[in-house]
């Protein structure tokens, strides 16, 4: 039977096809150093940038666009856009960074214009050089250096990465490699839901707003969330466990997350997919309903209640000299969530034996098999493996077909189009 890790991210990557053709389209970087960004142009149409501007404490991908063009991360503090919130000017569009490494805050550090003091200094990630500049047809990569710079202008960590862009028919692919390699002193980060991997959404992908909150950051900073206009904010996030938005899904580990919704008459789907090789694995989810989604492998003292009275459980030390490296894929896709089935076949996928039993029928003879001859490679009962397939032929990746006693499974066109 096929290993179904090693097939995890490529085939929930690809289920975002949904059943069409993935047509690639070309991807282009061109390169602005008077601007300091990079732009990526997907059939000549923008996507995203990667901006390195020295007005800000960290690299962005800002904005983020959809395949119709439709920009989906907060215009704010960059752009102040009417109805949008004003809160956090910290989170800003697409981003990487961390709360507390070594005690110096990462993530609260105030860009320009804006100030805020915390129980920790503030540090930023400066960029340092462009290693890597090619596109084509179906993909772009772009490789990168930053430095991360604590308040004393000394250096803690070096961040390389690989950011490769994809593009075809609805759907946009952003996958993101960062190893960080501490310098001459260990880099630890403490434990913290600040972190790590984020985007801030508009106001329509938000979860509608019901009352004021205040929300108080790691560093004791409270921040007021208003109650604000509902029409046109539909957001609502959904869990590879099953968790639907943030009052279930908030400070949960999850394989990956998704955030649908509609932005200016667009039916558009966010996700975030940990990868089995990180730290953490499957990672914590910092998902607010005023529109931060986050991914954090740490922040395990205050995600979990049972573990509030010990900052240091969730703590990791990268030794002098020492790396580690993390890996995510965001995912963007334009399509009716109901019409491409998104929630039903990333909740069936999101279950590894089902990913198995998908990749097992398609290595079979005559691509289709039985209960029968599921069985003896995957150990299981036969009524467990019924229960799962059942699953994936309701989610549309499987078809049913009753001869006798015995019904056998088959890949649909969707899922053929996909594994192709």
């Amino acid at each position: 039977m096929a290993n179904p890790m090693k097939n995890l991210l490529a085939l929930l990557a690809l289920l975002a096809a949904f059943g069409q053709a993935a047509v690639a389209q070309e991807v282009k970087l061109v390169e602005q150093k008077d601007k300091q960004q990079i732009d990526v142009l997907v059939d000549g149409q923008p996507f995203t940038s990667y901006v390195y501007w020295s007005n800000q404490k960290k690299p962005l991908l800002s904005p983020l666009r959809t395949s119709q063009g439709n920009i989906f991360t907060r215009g704010f503090p960059l752009e102040k856009i009417a109805g949008e919130r004003t809160d956090h000017p910290h989170h800003i569009s697409s981003w990487f960074n961390y709360g507390d490494v070594n005690g110096t805050d990462f993530w609260n550090s105030p860009p320009e214009g804006f100030s805020h003091k915390g129980k920790m200094p503030y540090g930023a990630v400066k960029h340092k050089s462009i290693k890597t500049l090619n596109g084509g047809n179906g993909a772009a990569t772009l490789e990168v250096s930053s430095d991360w710079i604590m308040a004393d202008g000394s250096k803690v960590l070096q961040q390389d990465e690989t950011l490769v862009f994809r593009a075809a028919k609805d759907l946009r692919i952003i996958d993101r490699i960062i190893t960080l390699t501490a310098q001459d002193k260990d880099a630890v980060f403490h434990d913290s839901k600040e972190g790590a991997i984020a985007i801030r959404v508009t106001r329509s992908l938000e979860e509608p707003s019901t009352k004021p909150e205040i929300f108080t950051d790691a560093a004791g900073i409270p921040t007021t969330v208003a109650k604000l206009d509902n029409t046109g904010v539909n957001g609502v996030y959904l869990s590879s466990e099953g968790a639907v938005g943030e009052k279930d899904a908030w400070s949960t580990r999850a394989k990956w997350m998704t955030l649908s919704g509609n932005v200016r008459g667009e039916d558009v789907s966010i996700g975030i997919f940990d990868h089995p090789k990180n730290v953490t694995y499957p990672t914590y989810w910092h998902c607010r309903g005023y529109g931060l989604f986050a991914a954090n492998p740490f922040g395990q003292h205050d995600f979990e209640p049972a573990h509030k009275n010990n900052p240091t459980i969730g703590d990791l030390t990268i030794p002098a000299s020492g790396s580690v490296t993390f890996r995510w894929r965001l995912l963007f896709h334009t399509g009716d969530e109901k019409s491409a089935r998104l929630a039903e076949q990333f909740k069936a996928l999101g279950d590894e034996t089902r990913l198995g039993l998908m990749m097992a029928v398609a290595a079979s003879d005559g691509a289709e098999a039985c209960v029968c001859d599921l069985t003896p490679d995957t150990g299981l009962a036969q009524s467990t493996i019924s229960h799962h397939l059942k699953l994936l032929v309701d989610s549309g990746l499987l078809s049913r077909t009753q001869r006798g006693k015995w019904a056998y499974y088959s890949l649909t066109s969707t899922a053929k189009k996909l594994l192709k």
